[in-house]
């Protein structure tokens, strides 16, 4: 009975494991060049005469951030909601159910608000980035750019990155708000605590720490939401089915960098 060859398929899975191990470094070095080379065009742009243009940046704002607040809202509402049955159920084992905004405000500001706010947007611009880079590059309307003397970065990324750095951290703003109001309305409710008190416990326990860590966090989050989606966009190949592809990946990608990149920046964050 012949043996199976083991080492032709060892030697494929190392194959491949290095492939995608030199895709990601690849990734990770274009994403850093398109990040430096919007930061030139914001900074040399209009020394230049090649200004990202500020109708470009509005347009973006209003798709990335208008559009988006009534689901960000709802989410938010949801997710205090949750948060306060949650906090009520498990408080109430211990009988401290009187403490449970404590929890509620620091998980909201700190981790809550940011991150969900940063998997819509995600889900919702950054896959509308990708499938319009995609489309664009598979329409070769990039190649026309670039014969027109219209540099793509300055054109489509710029925009949609400040867009992002703007909108992503002022909507996690209002998703904490909400997430913490429709708590307090839960929890007021339920064991009777008036919104007041309920208040005066998040004044008492939150600090401007807190905040600017939440606020940090979308920062970066904003960055990554932008830059995988340009970078998938861009590597698009295989016409229509190829841009579904890209779209998908796009938002895969930037959850799992969002979800990765926030627990680092927790661990690091309680360990300083």
């Amino acid at each position: 009975m012949a043996l199976p060859n083991t080492g032709g398929l060892y030697s494929k899975s190392f194959d491949k494991l290095g492939r995608s191990i030199i895709s990601l470094v690849e990734e990770l070095g274009h994403g850093g060049a398109l990040l430096w080379e919007c930061l030139y065009w914001f900074c040399a742009g209009p020394r230049l005469g090649q200004p990202v243009r500020l109708r470009l940046i509005l347009s973006q704002m209003m798709e990335i951030g208008v559009t988006a607040l009534p689901i960000v809202l709802i989410m938010a509402a949801t997710i205090g909601v949750m948060q306060a049955i949650q906090g009520i159920y498990a408080l109430g084992l211990f009988g401290a159910e009187s403490r449970v905004g404590i929890g509620i405000n620091l998980a909201t500001v700190r981790e809550f608000g940011p991150l969900i706010t940063a998997i819509l947007i995600a889900g919702r611009s950054g896959s509308a980035l990708a499938a319009r880079i995609g489309t664009m590059t598979i329409n070769q309307e990039i190649d026309a750019l670039n014969v027109m003397g219209i540099n793509p970065v300055r054109y489509l990324v710029a925009p949609a990155l400040l867009a992002m750095l703007i909108m992503v951290p002022a909507l996690s703003l209002v998703s904490m708000y909400v997430g913490m109001f429709t708590a307090g309305l839960y929890v007021q409710a339920d064991l009777g605590i008036s919104l007041a008190a309920y208040a005066k416990d998040a004044v008492d326990i939150l600090s401007l720490d807190d905040l600017m860590h939440g606020i940090g966090k979308s920062i970066i989050f904003a960055v990554l939401i932008g830059l995988i989606g340009v970078i998938n966009g861009a590597s698009v190949t295989g016409g229509a089915e190829g841009v579904g592809k890209v779209t998908t990946r796009s938002v895969v990608q930037s959850i799992a960098a969002i979800v990765f990149t926030d627990m680092i920046f927790a661990f690091i964050s309680t360990r300083i």
